[in-house]
């Protein structure tokens, strides 16, 4: 049964107020007809681009601060190499964005190839929690993922109604339907009815439903306890991380799909947490650069008073 809620296409849309957005669509759809490697060299500007822009300062100033509480025993050389790959990474999200929404299936398949389909095919039936880790390429990962196997995608509006409308349709190239992240009902339903669900742990989502445990070298790094209950309101499902990865050679994109992790040995919220943030690790550190380092990942702290990590 589809999602009754979703966005639609409203009349209102073509107003005045909005035609400076469809002129920017329009700009960006065609410029995703160019061909591949020049859509690359055109990314990496728009890195350089965004780099240099207050927001794009104030964000890498974020990122950095990141990669320093994460791996404080590397080099401040080596650190500050990873945060400009980063930043041009940012700009091919914008690009790498568009071809997930626009592109054919057949221009996608070219460009792309998945290890590891098997393991969700062979496990399906006992439905699924897709762990996603936000990697800037994730919008194109999910709709690479979904032409081979379509799942259900978790998001959160938008504020912008239009934007809103166009993302979701976007994101149903390759998805069977799309649920509010705050629909955890519906969520669990889902994977209770044997569909892959997609799932994001790795983000600071606040104190609320939270447990403080490591997140690489961060000892007490807020973390969801959602991952629990789902675990605990669909005991049979299984969890599959997986890593959509932009190719270095620039021959296109690998997602990695890795073996189901069991968390059957563990019964409390941290151990849980504790599980997952070493599942988010591992996938991350299969493309650092290509993570999304400009979340304010540590923003929130054990007690409020604490000093904040960003200052």
């Amino acid at each position: 049964m589809k999602n009754t809620k979703l966005p639609t296409f409203q009349r209102a849309f073509l107003a005045p107020k909005y035609w400076g957005f469809w002129l920017g669509v329009g700009i960006w759809r065609a410029l995703l007809l160019l061909p591949y490697p020049i859509l690359r060299h055109l990314g990496n500007g728009l890195g350089w681009l965004f780099s240099r822009l207050k927001v794009g300062k104030r964000r890498a100033a974020i990122a950095r601060r990141n990669l320093e509480l994460c791996f404080p025993d590397i080099s401040a050389t080596e650190r500050e190499a990873l945060l400009q790959e980063n930043l041009r990474s940012v700009g091919m999200a914008i690009i790498e964005t568009g071809m997930a929404w626009f592109w054919s299936d057949s221009r996608i398949k070219k460009w792309s190839k998945i290890d590891g389909l098997h393991y969700l095919k062979e496990n399906q039936q006992d439905g699924i929690i897709f762990v996603g880790v936000h990697f800037l390429t994730l919008e194109l990962g999910a709709r690479i993922v979904g032409l081979h196997h379509p799942g259900l995608g978790v998001y959160r509006p938008n504020d912008n109604p239009a934007f809103d409308w166009l993302q979701t349709q976007g994101r149903l190239r390759s998805n069977k339907d799309m649920l509010d992240r705050k629909d955890l009902r519906g969520i669990i339903k889902a994977i209770r009815n044997g569909e892959t669900i997609w799932y994001a742990p790795d983000h600071d989502y606040g104190r609320k439903n939270a447990v403080f445990v490591p997140f690489f070298a961060v000892k007490e790094a807020c973390t969801t306890t959602g991952s629990y209950y789902l675990l605990k309101s669909s005991p049979k499902s299984k969890v599959i991380p997986f890593a959509p990865l932009r190719n270095q050679d620039g021959s296109g994109y690998t997602v990695s799909i890795s073996a189901p992790v069991d968390f059957s040995d563990l019964d409390d919220e941290t151990a849980v947490a504790v599980r997952m943030n070493q599942i988010v690790e591992k996938e991350i550190m299969k493309g650092v650069s290509q993570y999304m380092w400009l979340h304010r990942r540590f923003k929130t702290r054990p007690q409020e008073s604490d000093v904040s990590l960003y200052d």
